[in-house]
């Protein structure tokens, strides 16, 4: 009768890992061994010092300003001036500063219309000149 029998060595059966740890570390120091390591060069984030002071201009660029206000009325450097006789008060002032620039400066209220012709002749002369828009200052 079998019934009764038991079986030796049963369900107690271990399985001795050292060997399979040791293969393991060997690998481990192979791969450590023989890997190349890529010698990466980073991006220098340091900013350039400041400029020295001594690159700074003592002397700024004189400028005429024409301004025609609200009321299409201009004037040149203060003084009220008939819009169509700008450019020669500015032919004028030219003479006595050269090398200035002018700027142009229209009430937003006034016509572009005369902006544009003022602009047109001083671009017809060679004049080369920057134009300002003057928001909430009209009369």
């Amino acid at each position: 009768m079998r019934r009764g029998r038991r079986k030796q060595g049963g369900d107690d059966a271990e399985v001795d890992m050292t060997p399979m740890l040791d293969i393991v570390f060997i690998m481990l120091i192979f791969f450590i061994v023989t890997a190349t390591f890529l010698d990466e060069k980073g991006v220098d984030l340091t900013q350039p010092p400041p400029p020295p002071d001594t690159d700074i201009p003592t002397k700024s660029t004189p400028a005429i300003t024409v301004y025609v206000d609200g009321r299409d009325q201009c004037s040149v450097d203060g003084q009220a001036t008939i819009c169509d006789r700008v450019v020669l008060r500015v032919e004028r002032l030219l003479a006595d500063k050269p090398g200035a620039s002018v700027i142009l400066r229209l009430d937003e209220s006034a016509r572009h219309q005369l902006l544009i012709e003022l602009k047109d002749e001083l671009d017809t002369k060679g004049y080369a000149s920057k134009i300002e828009i003057l928001r909430g200052t009209g009369a």
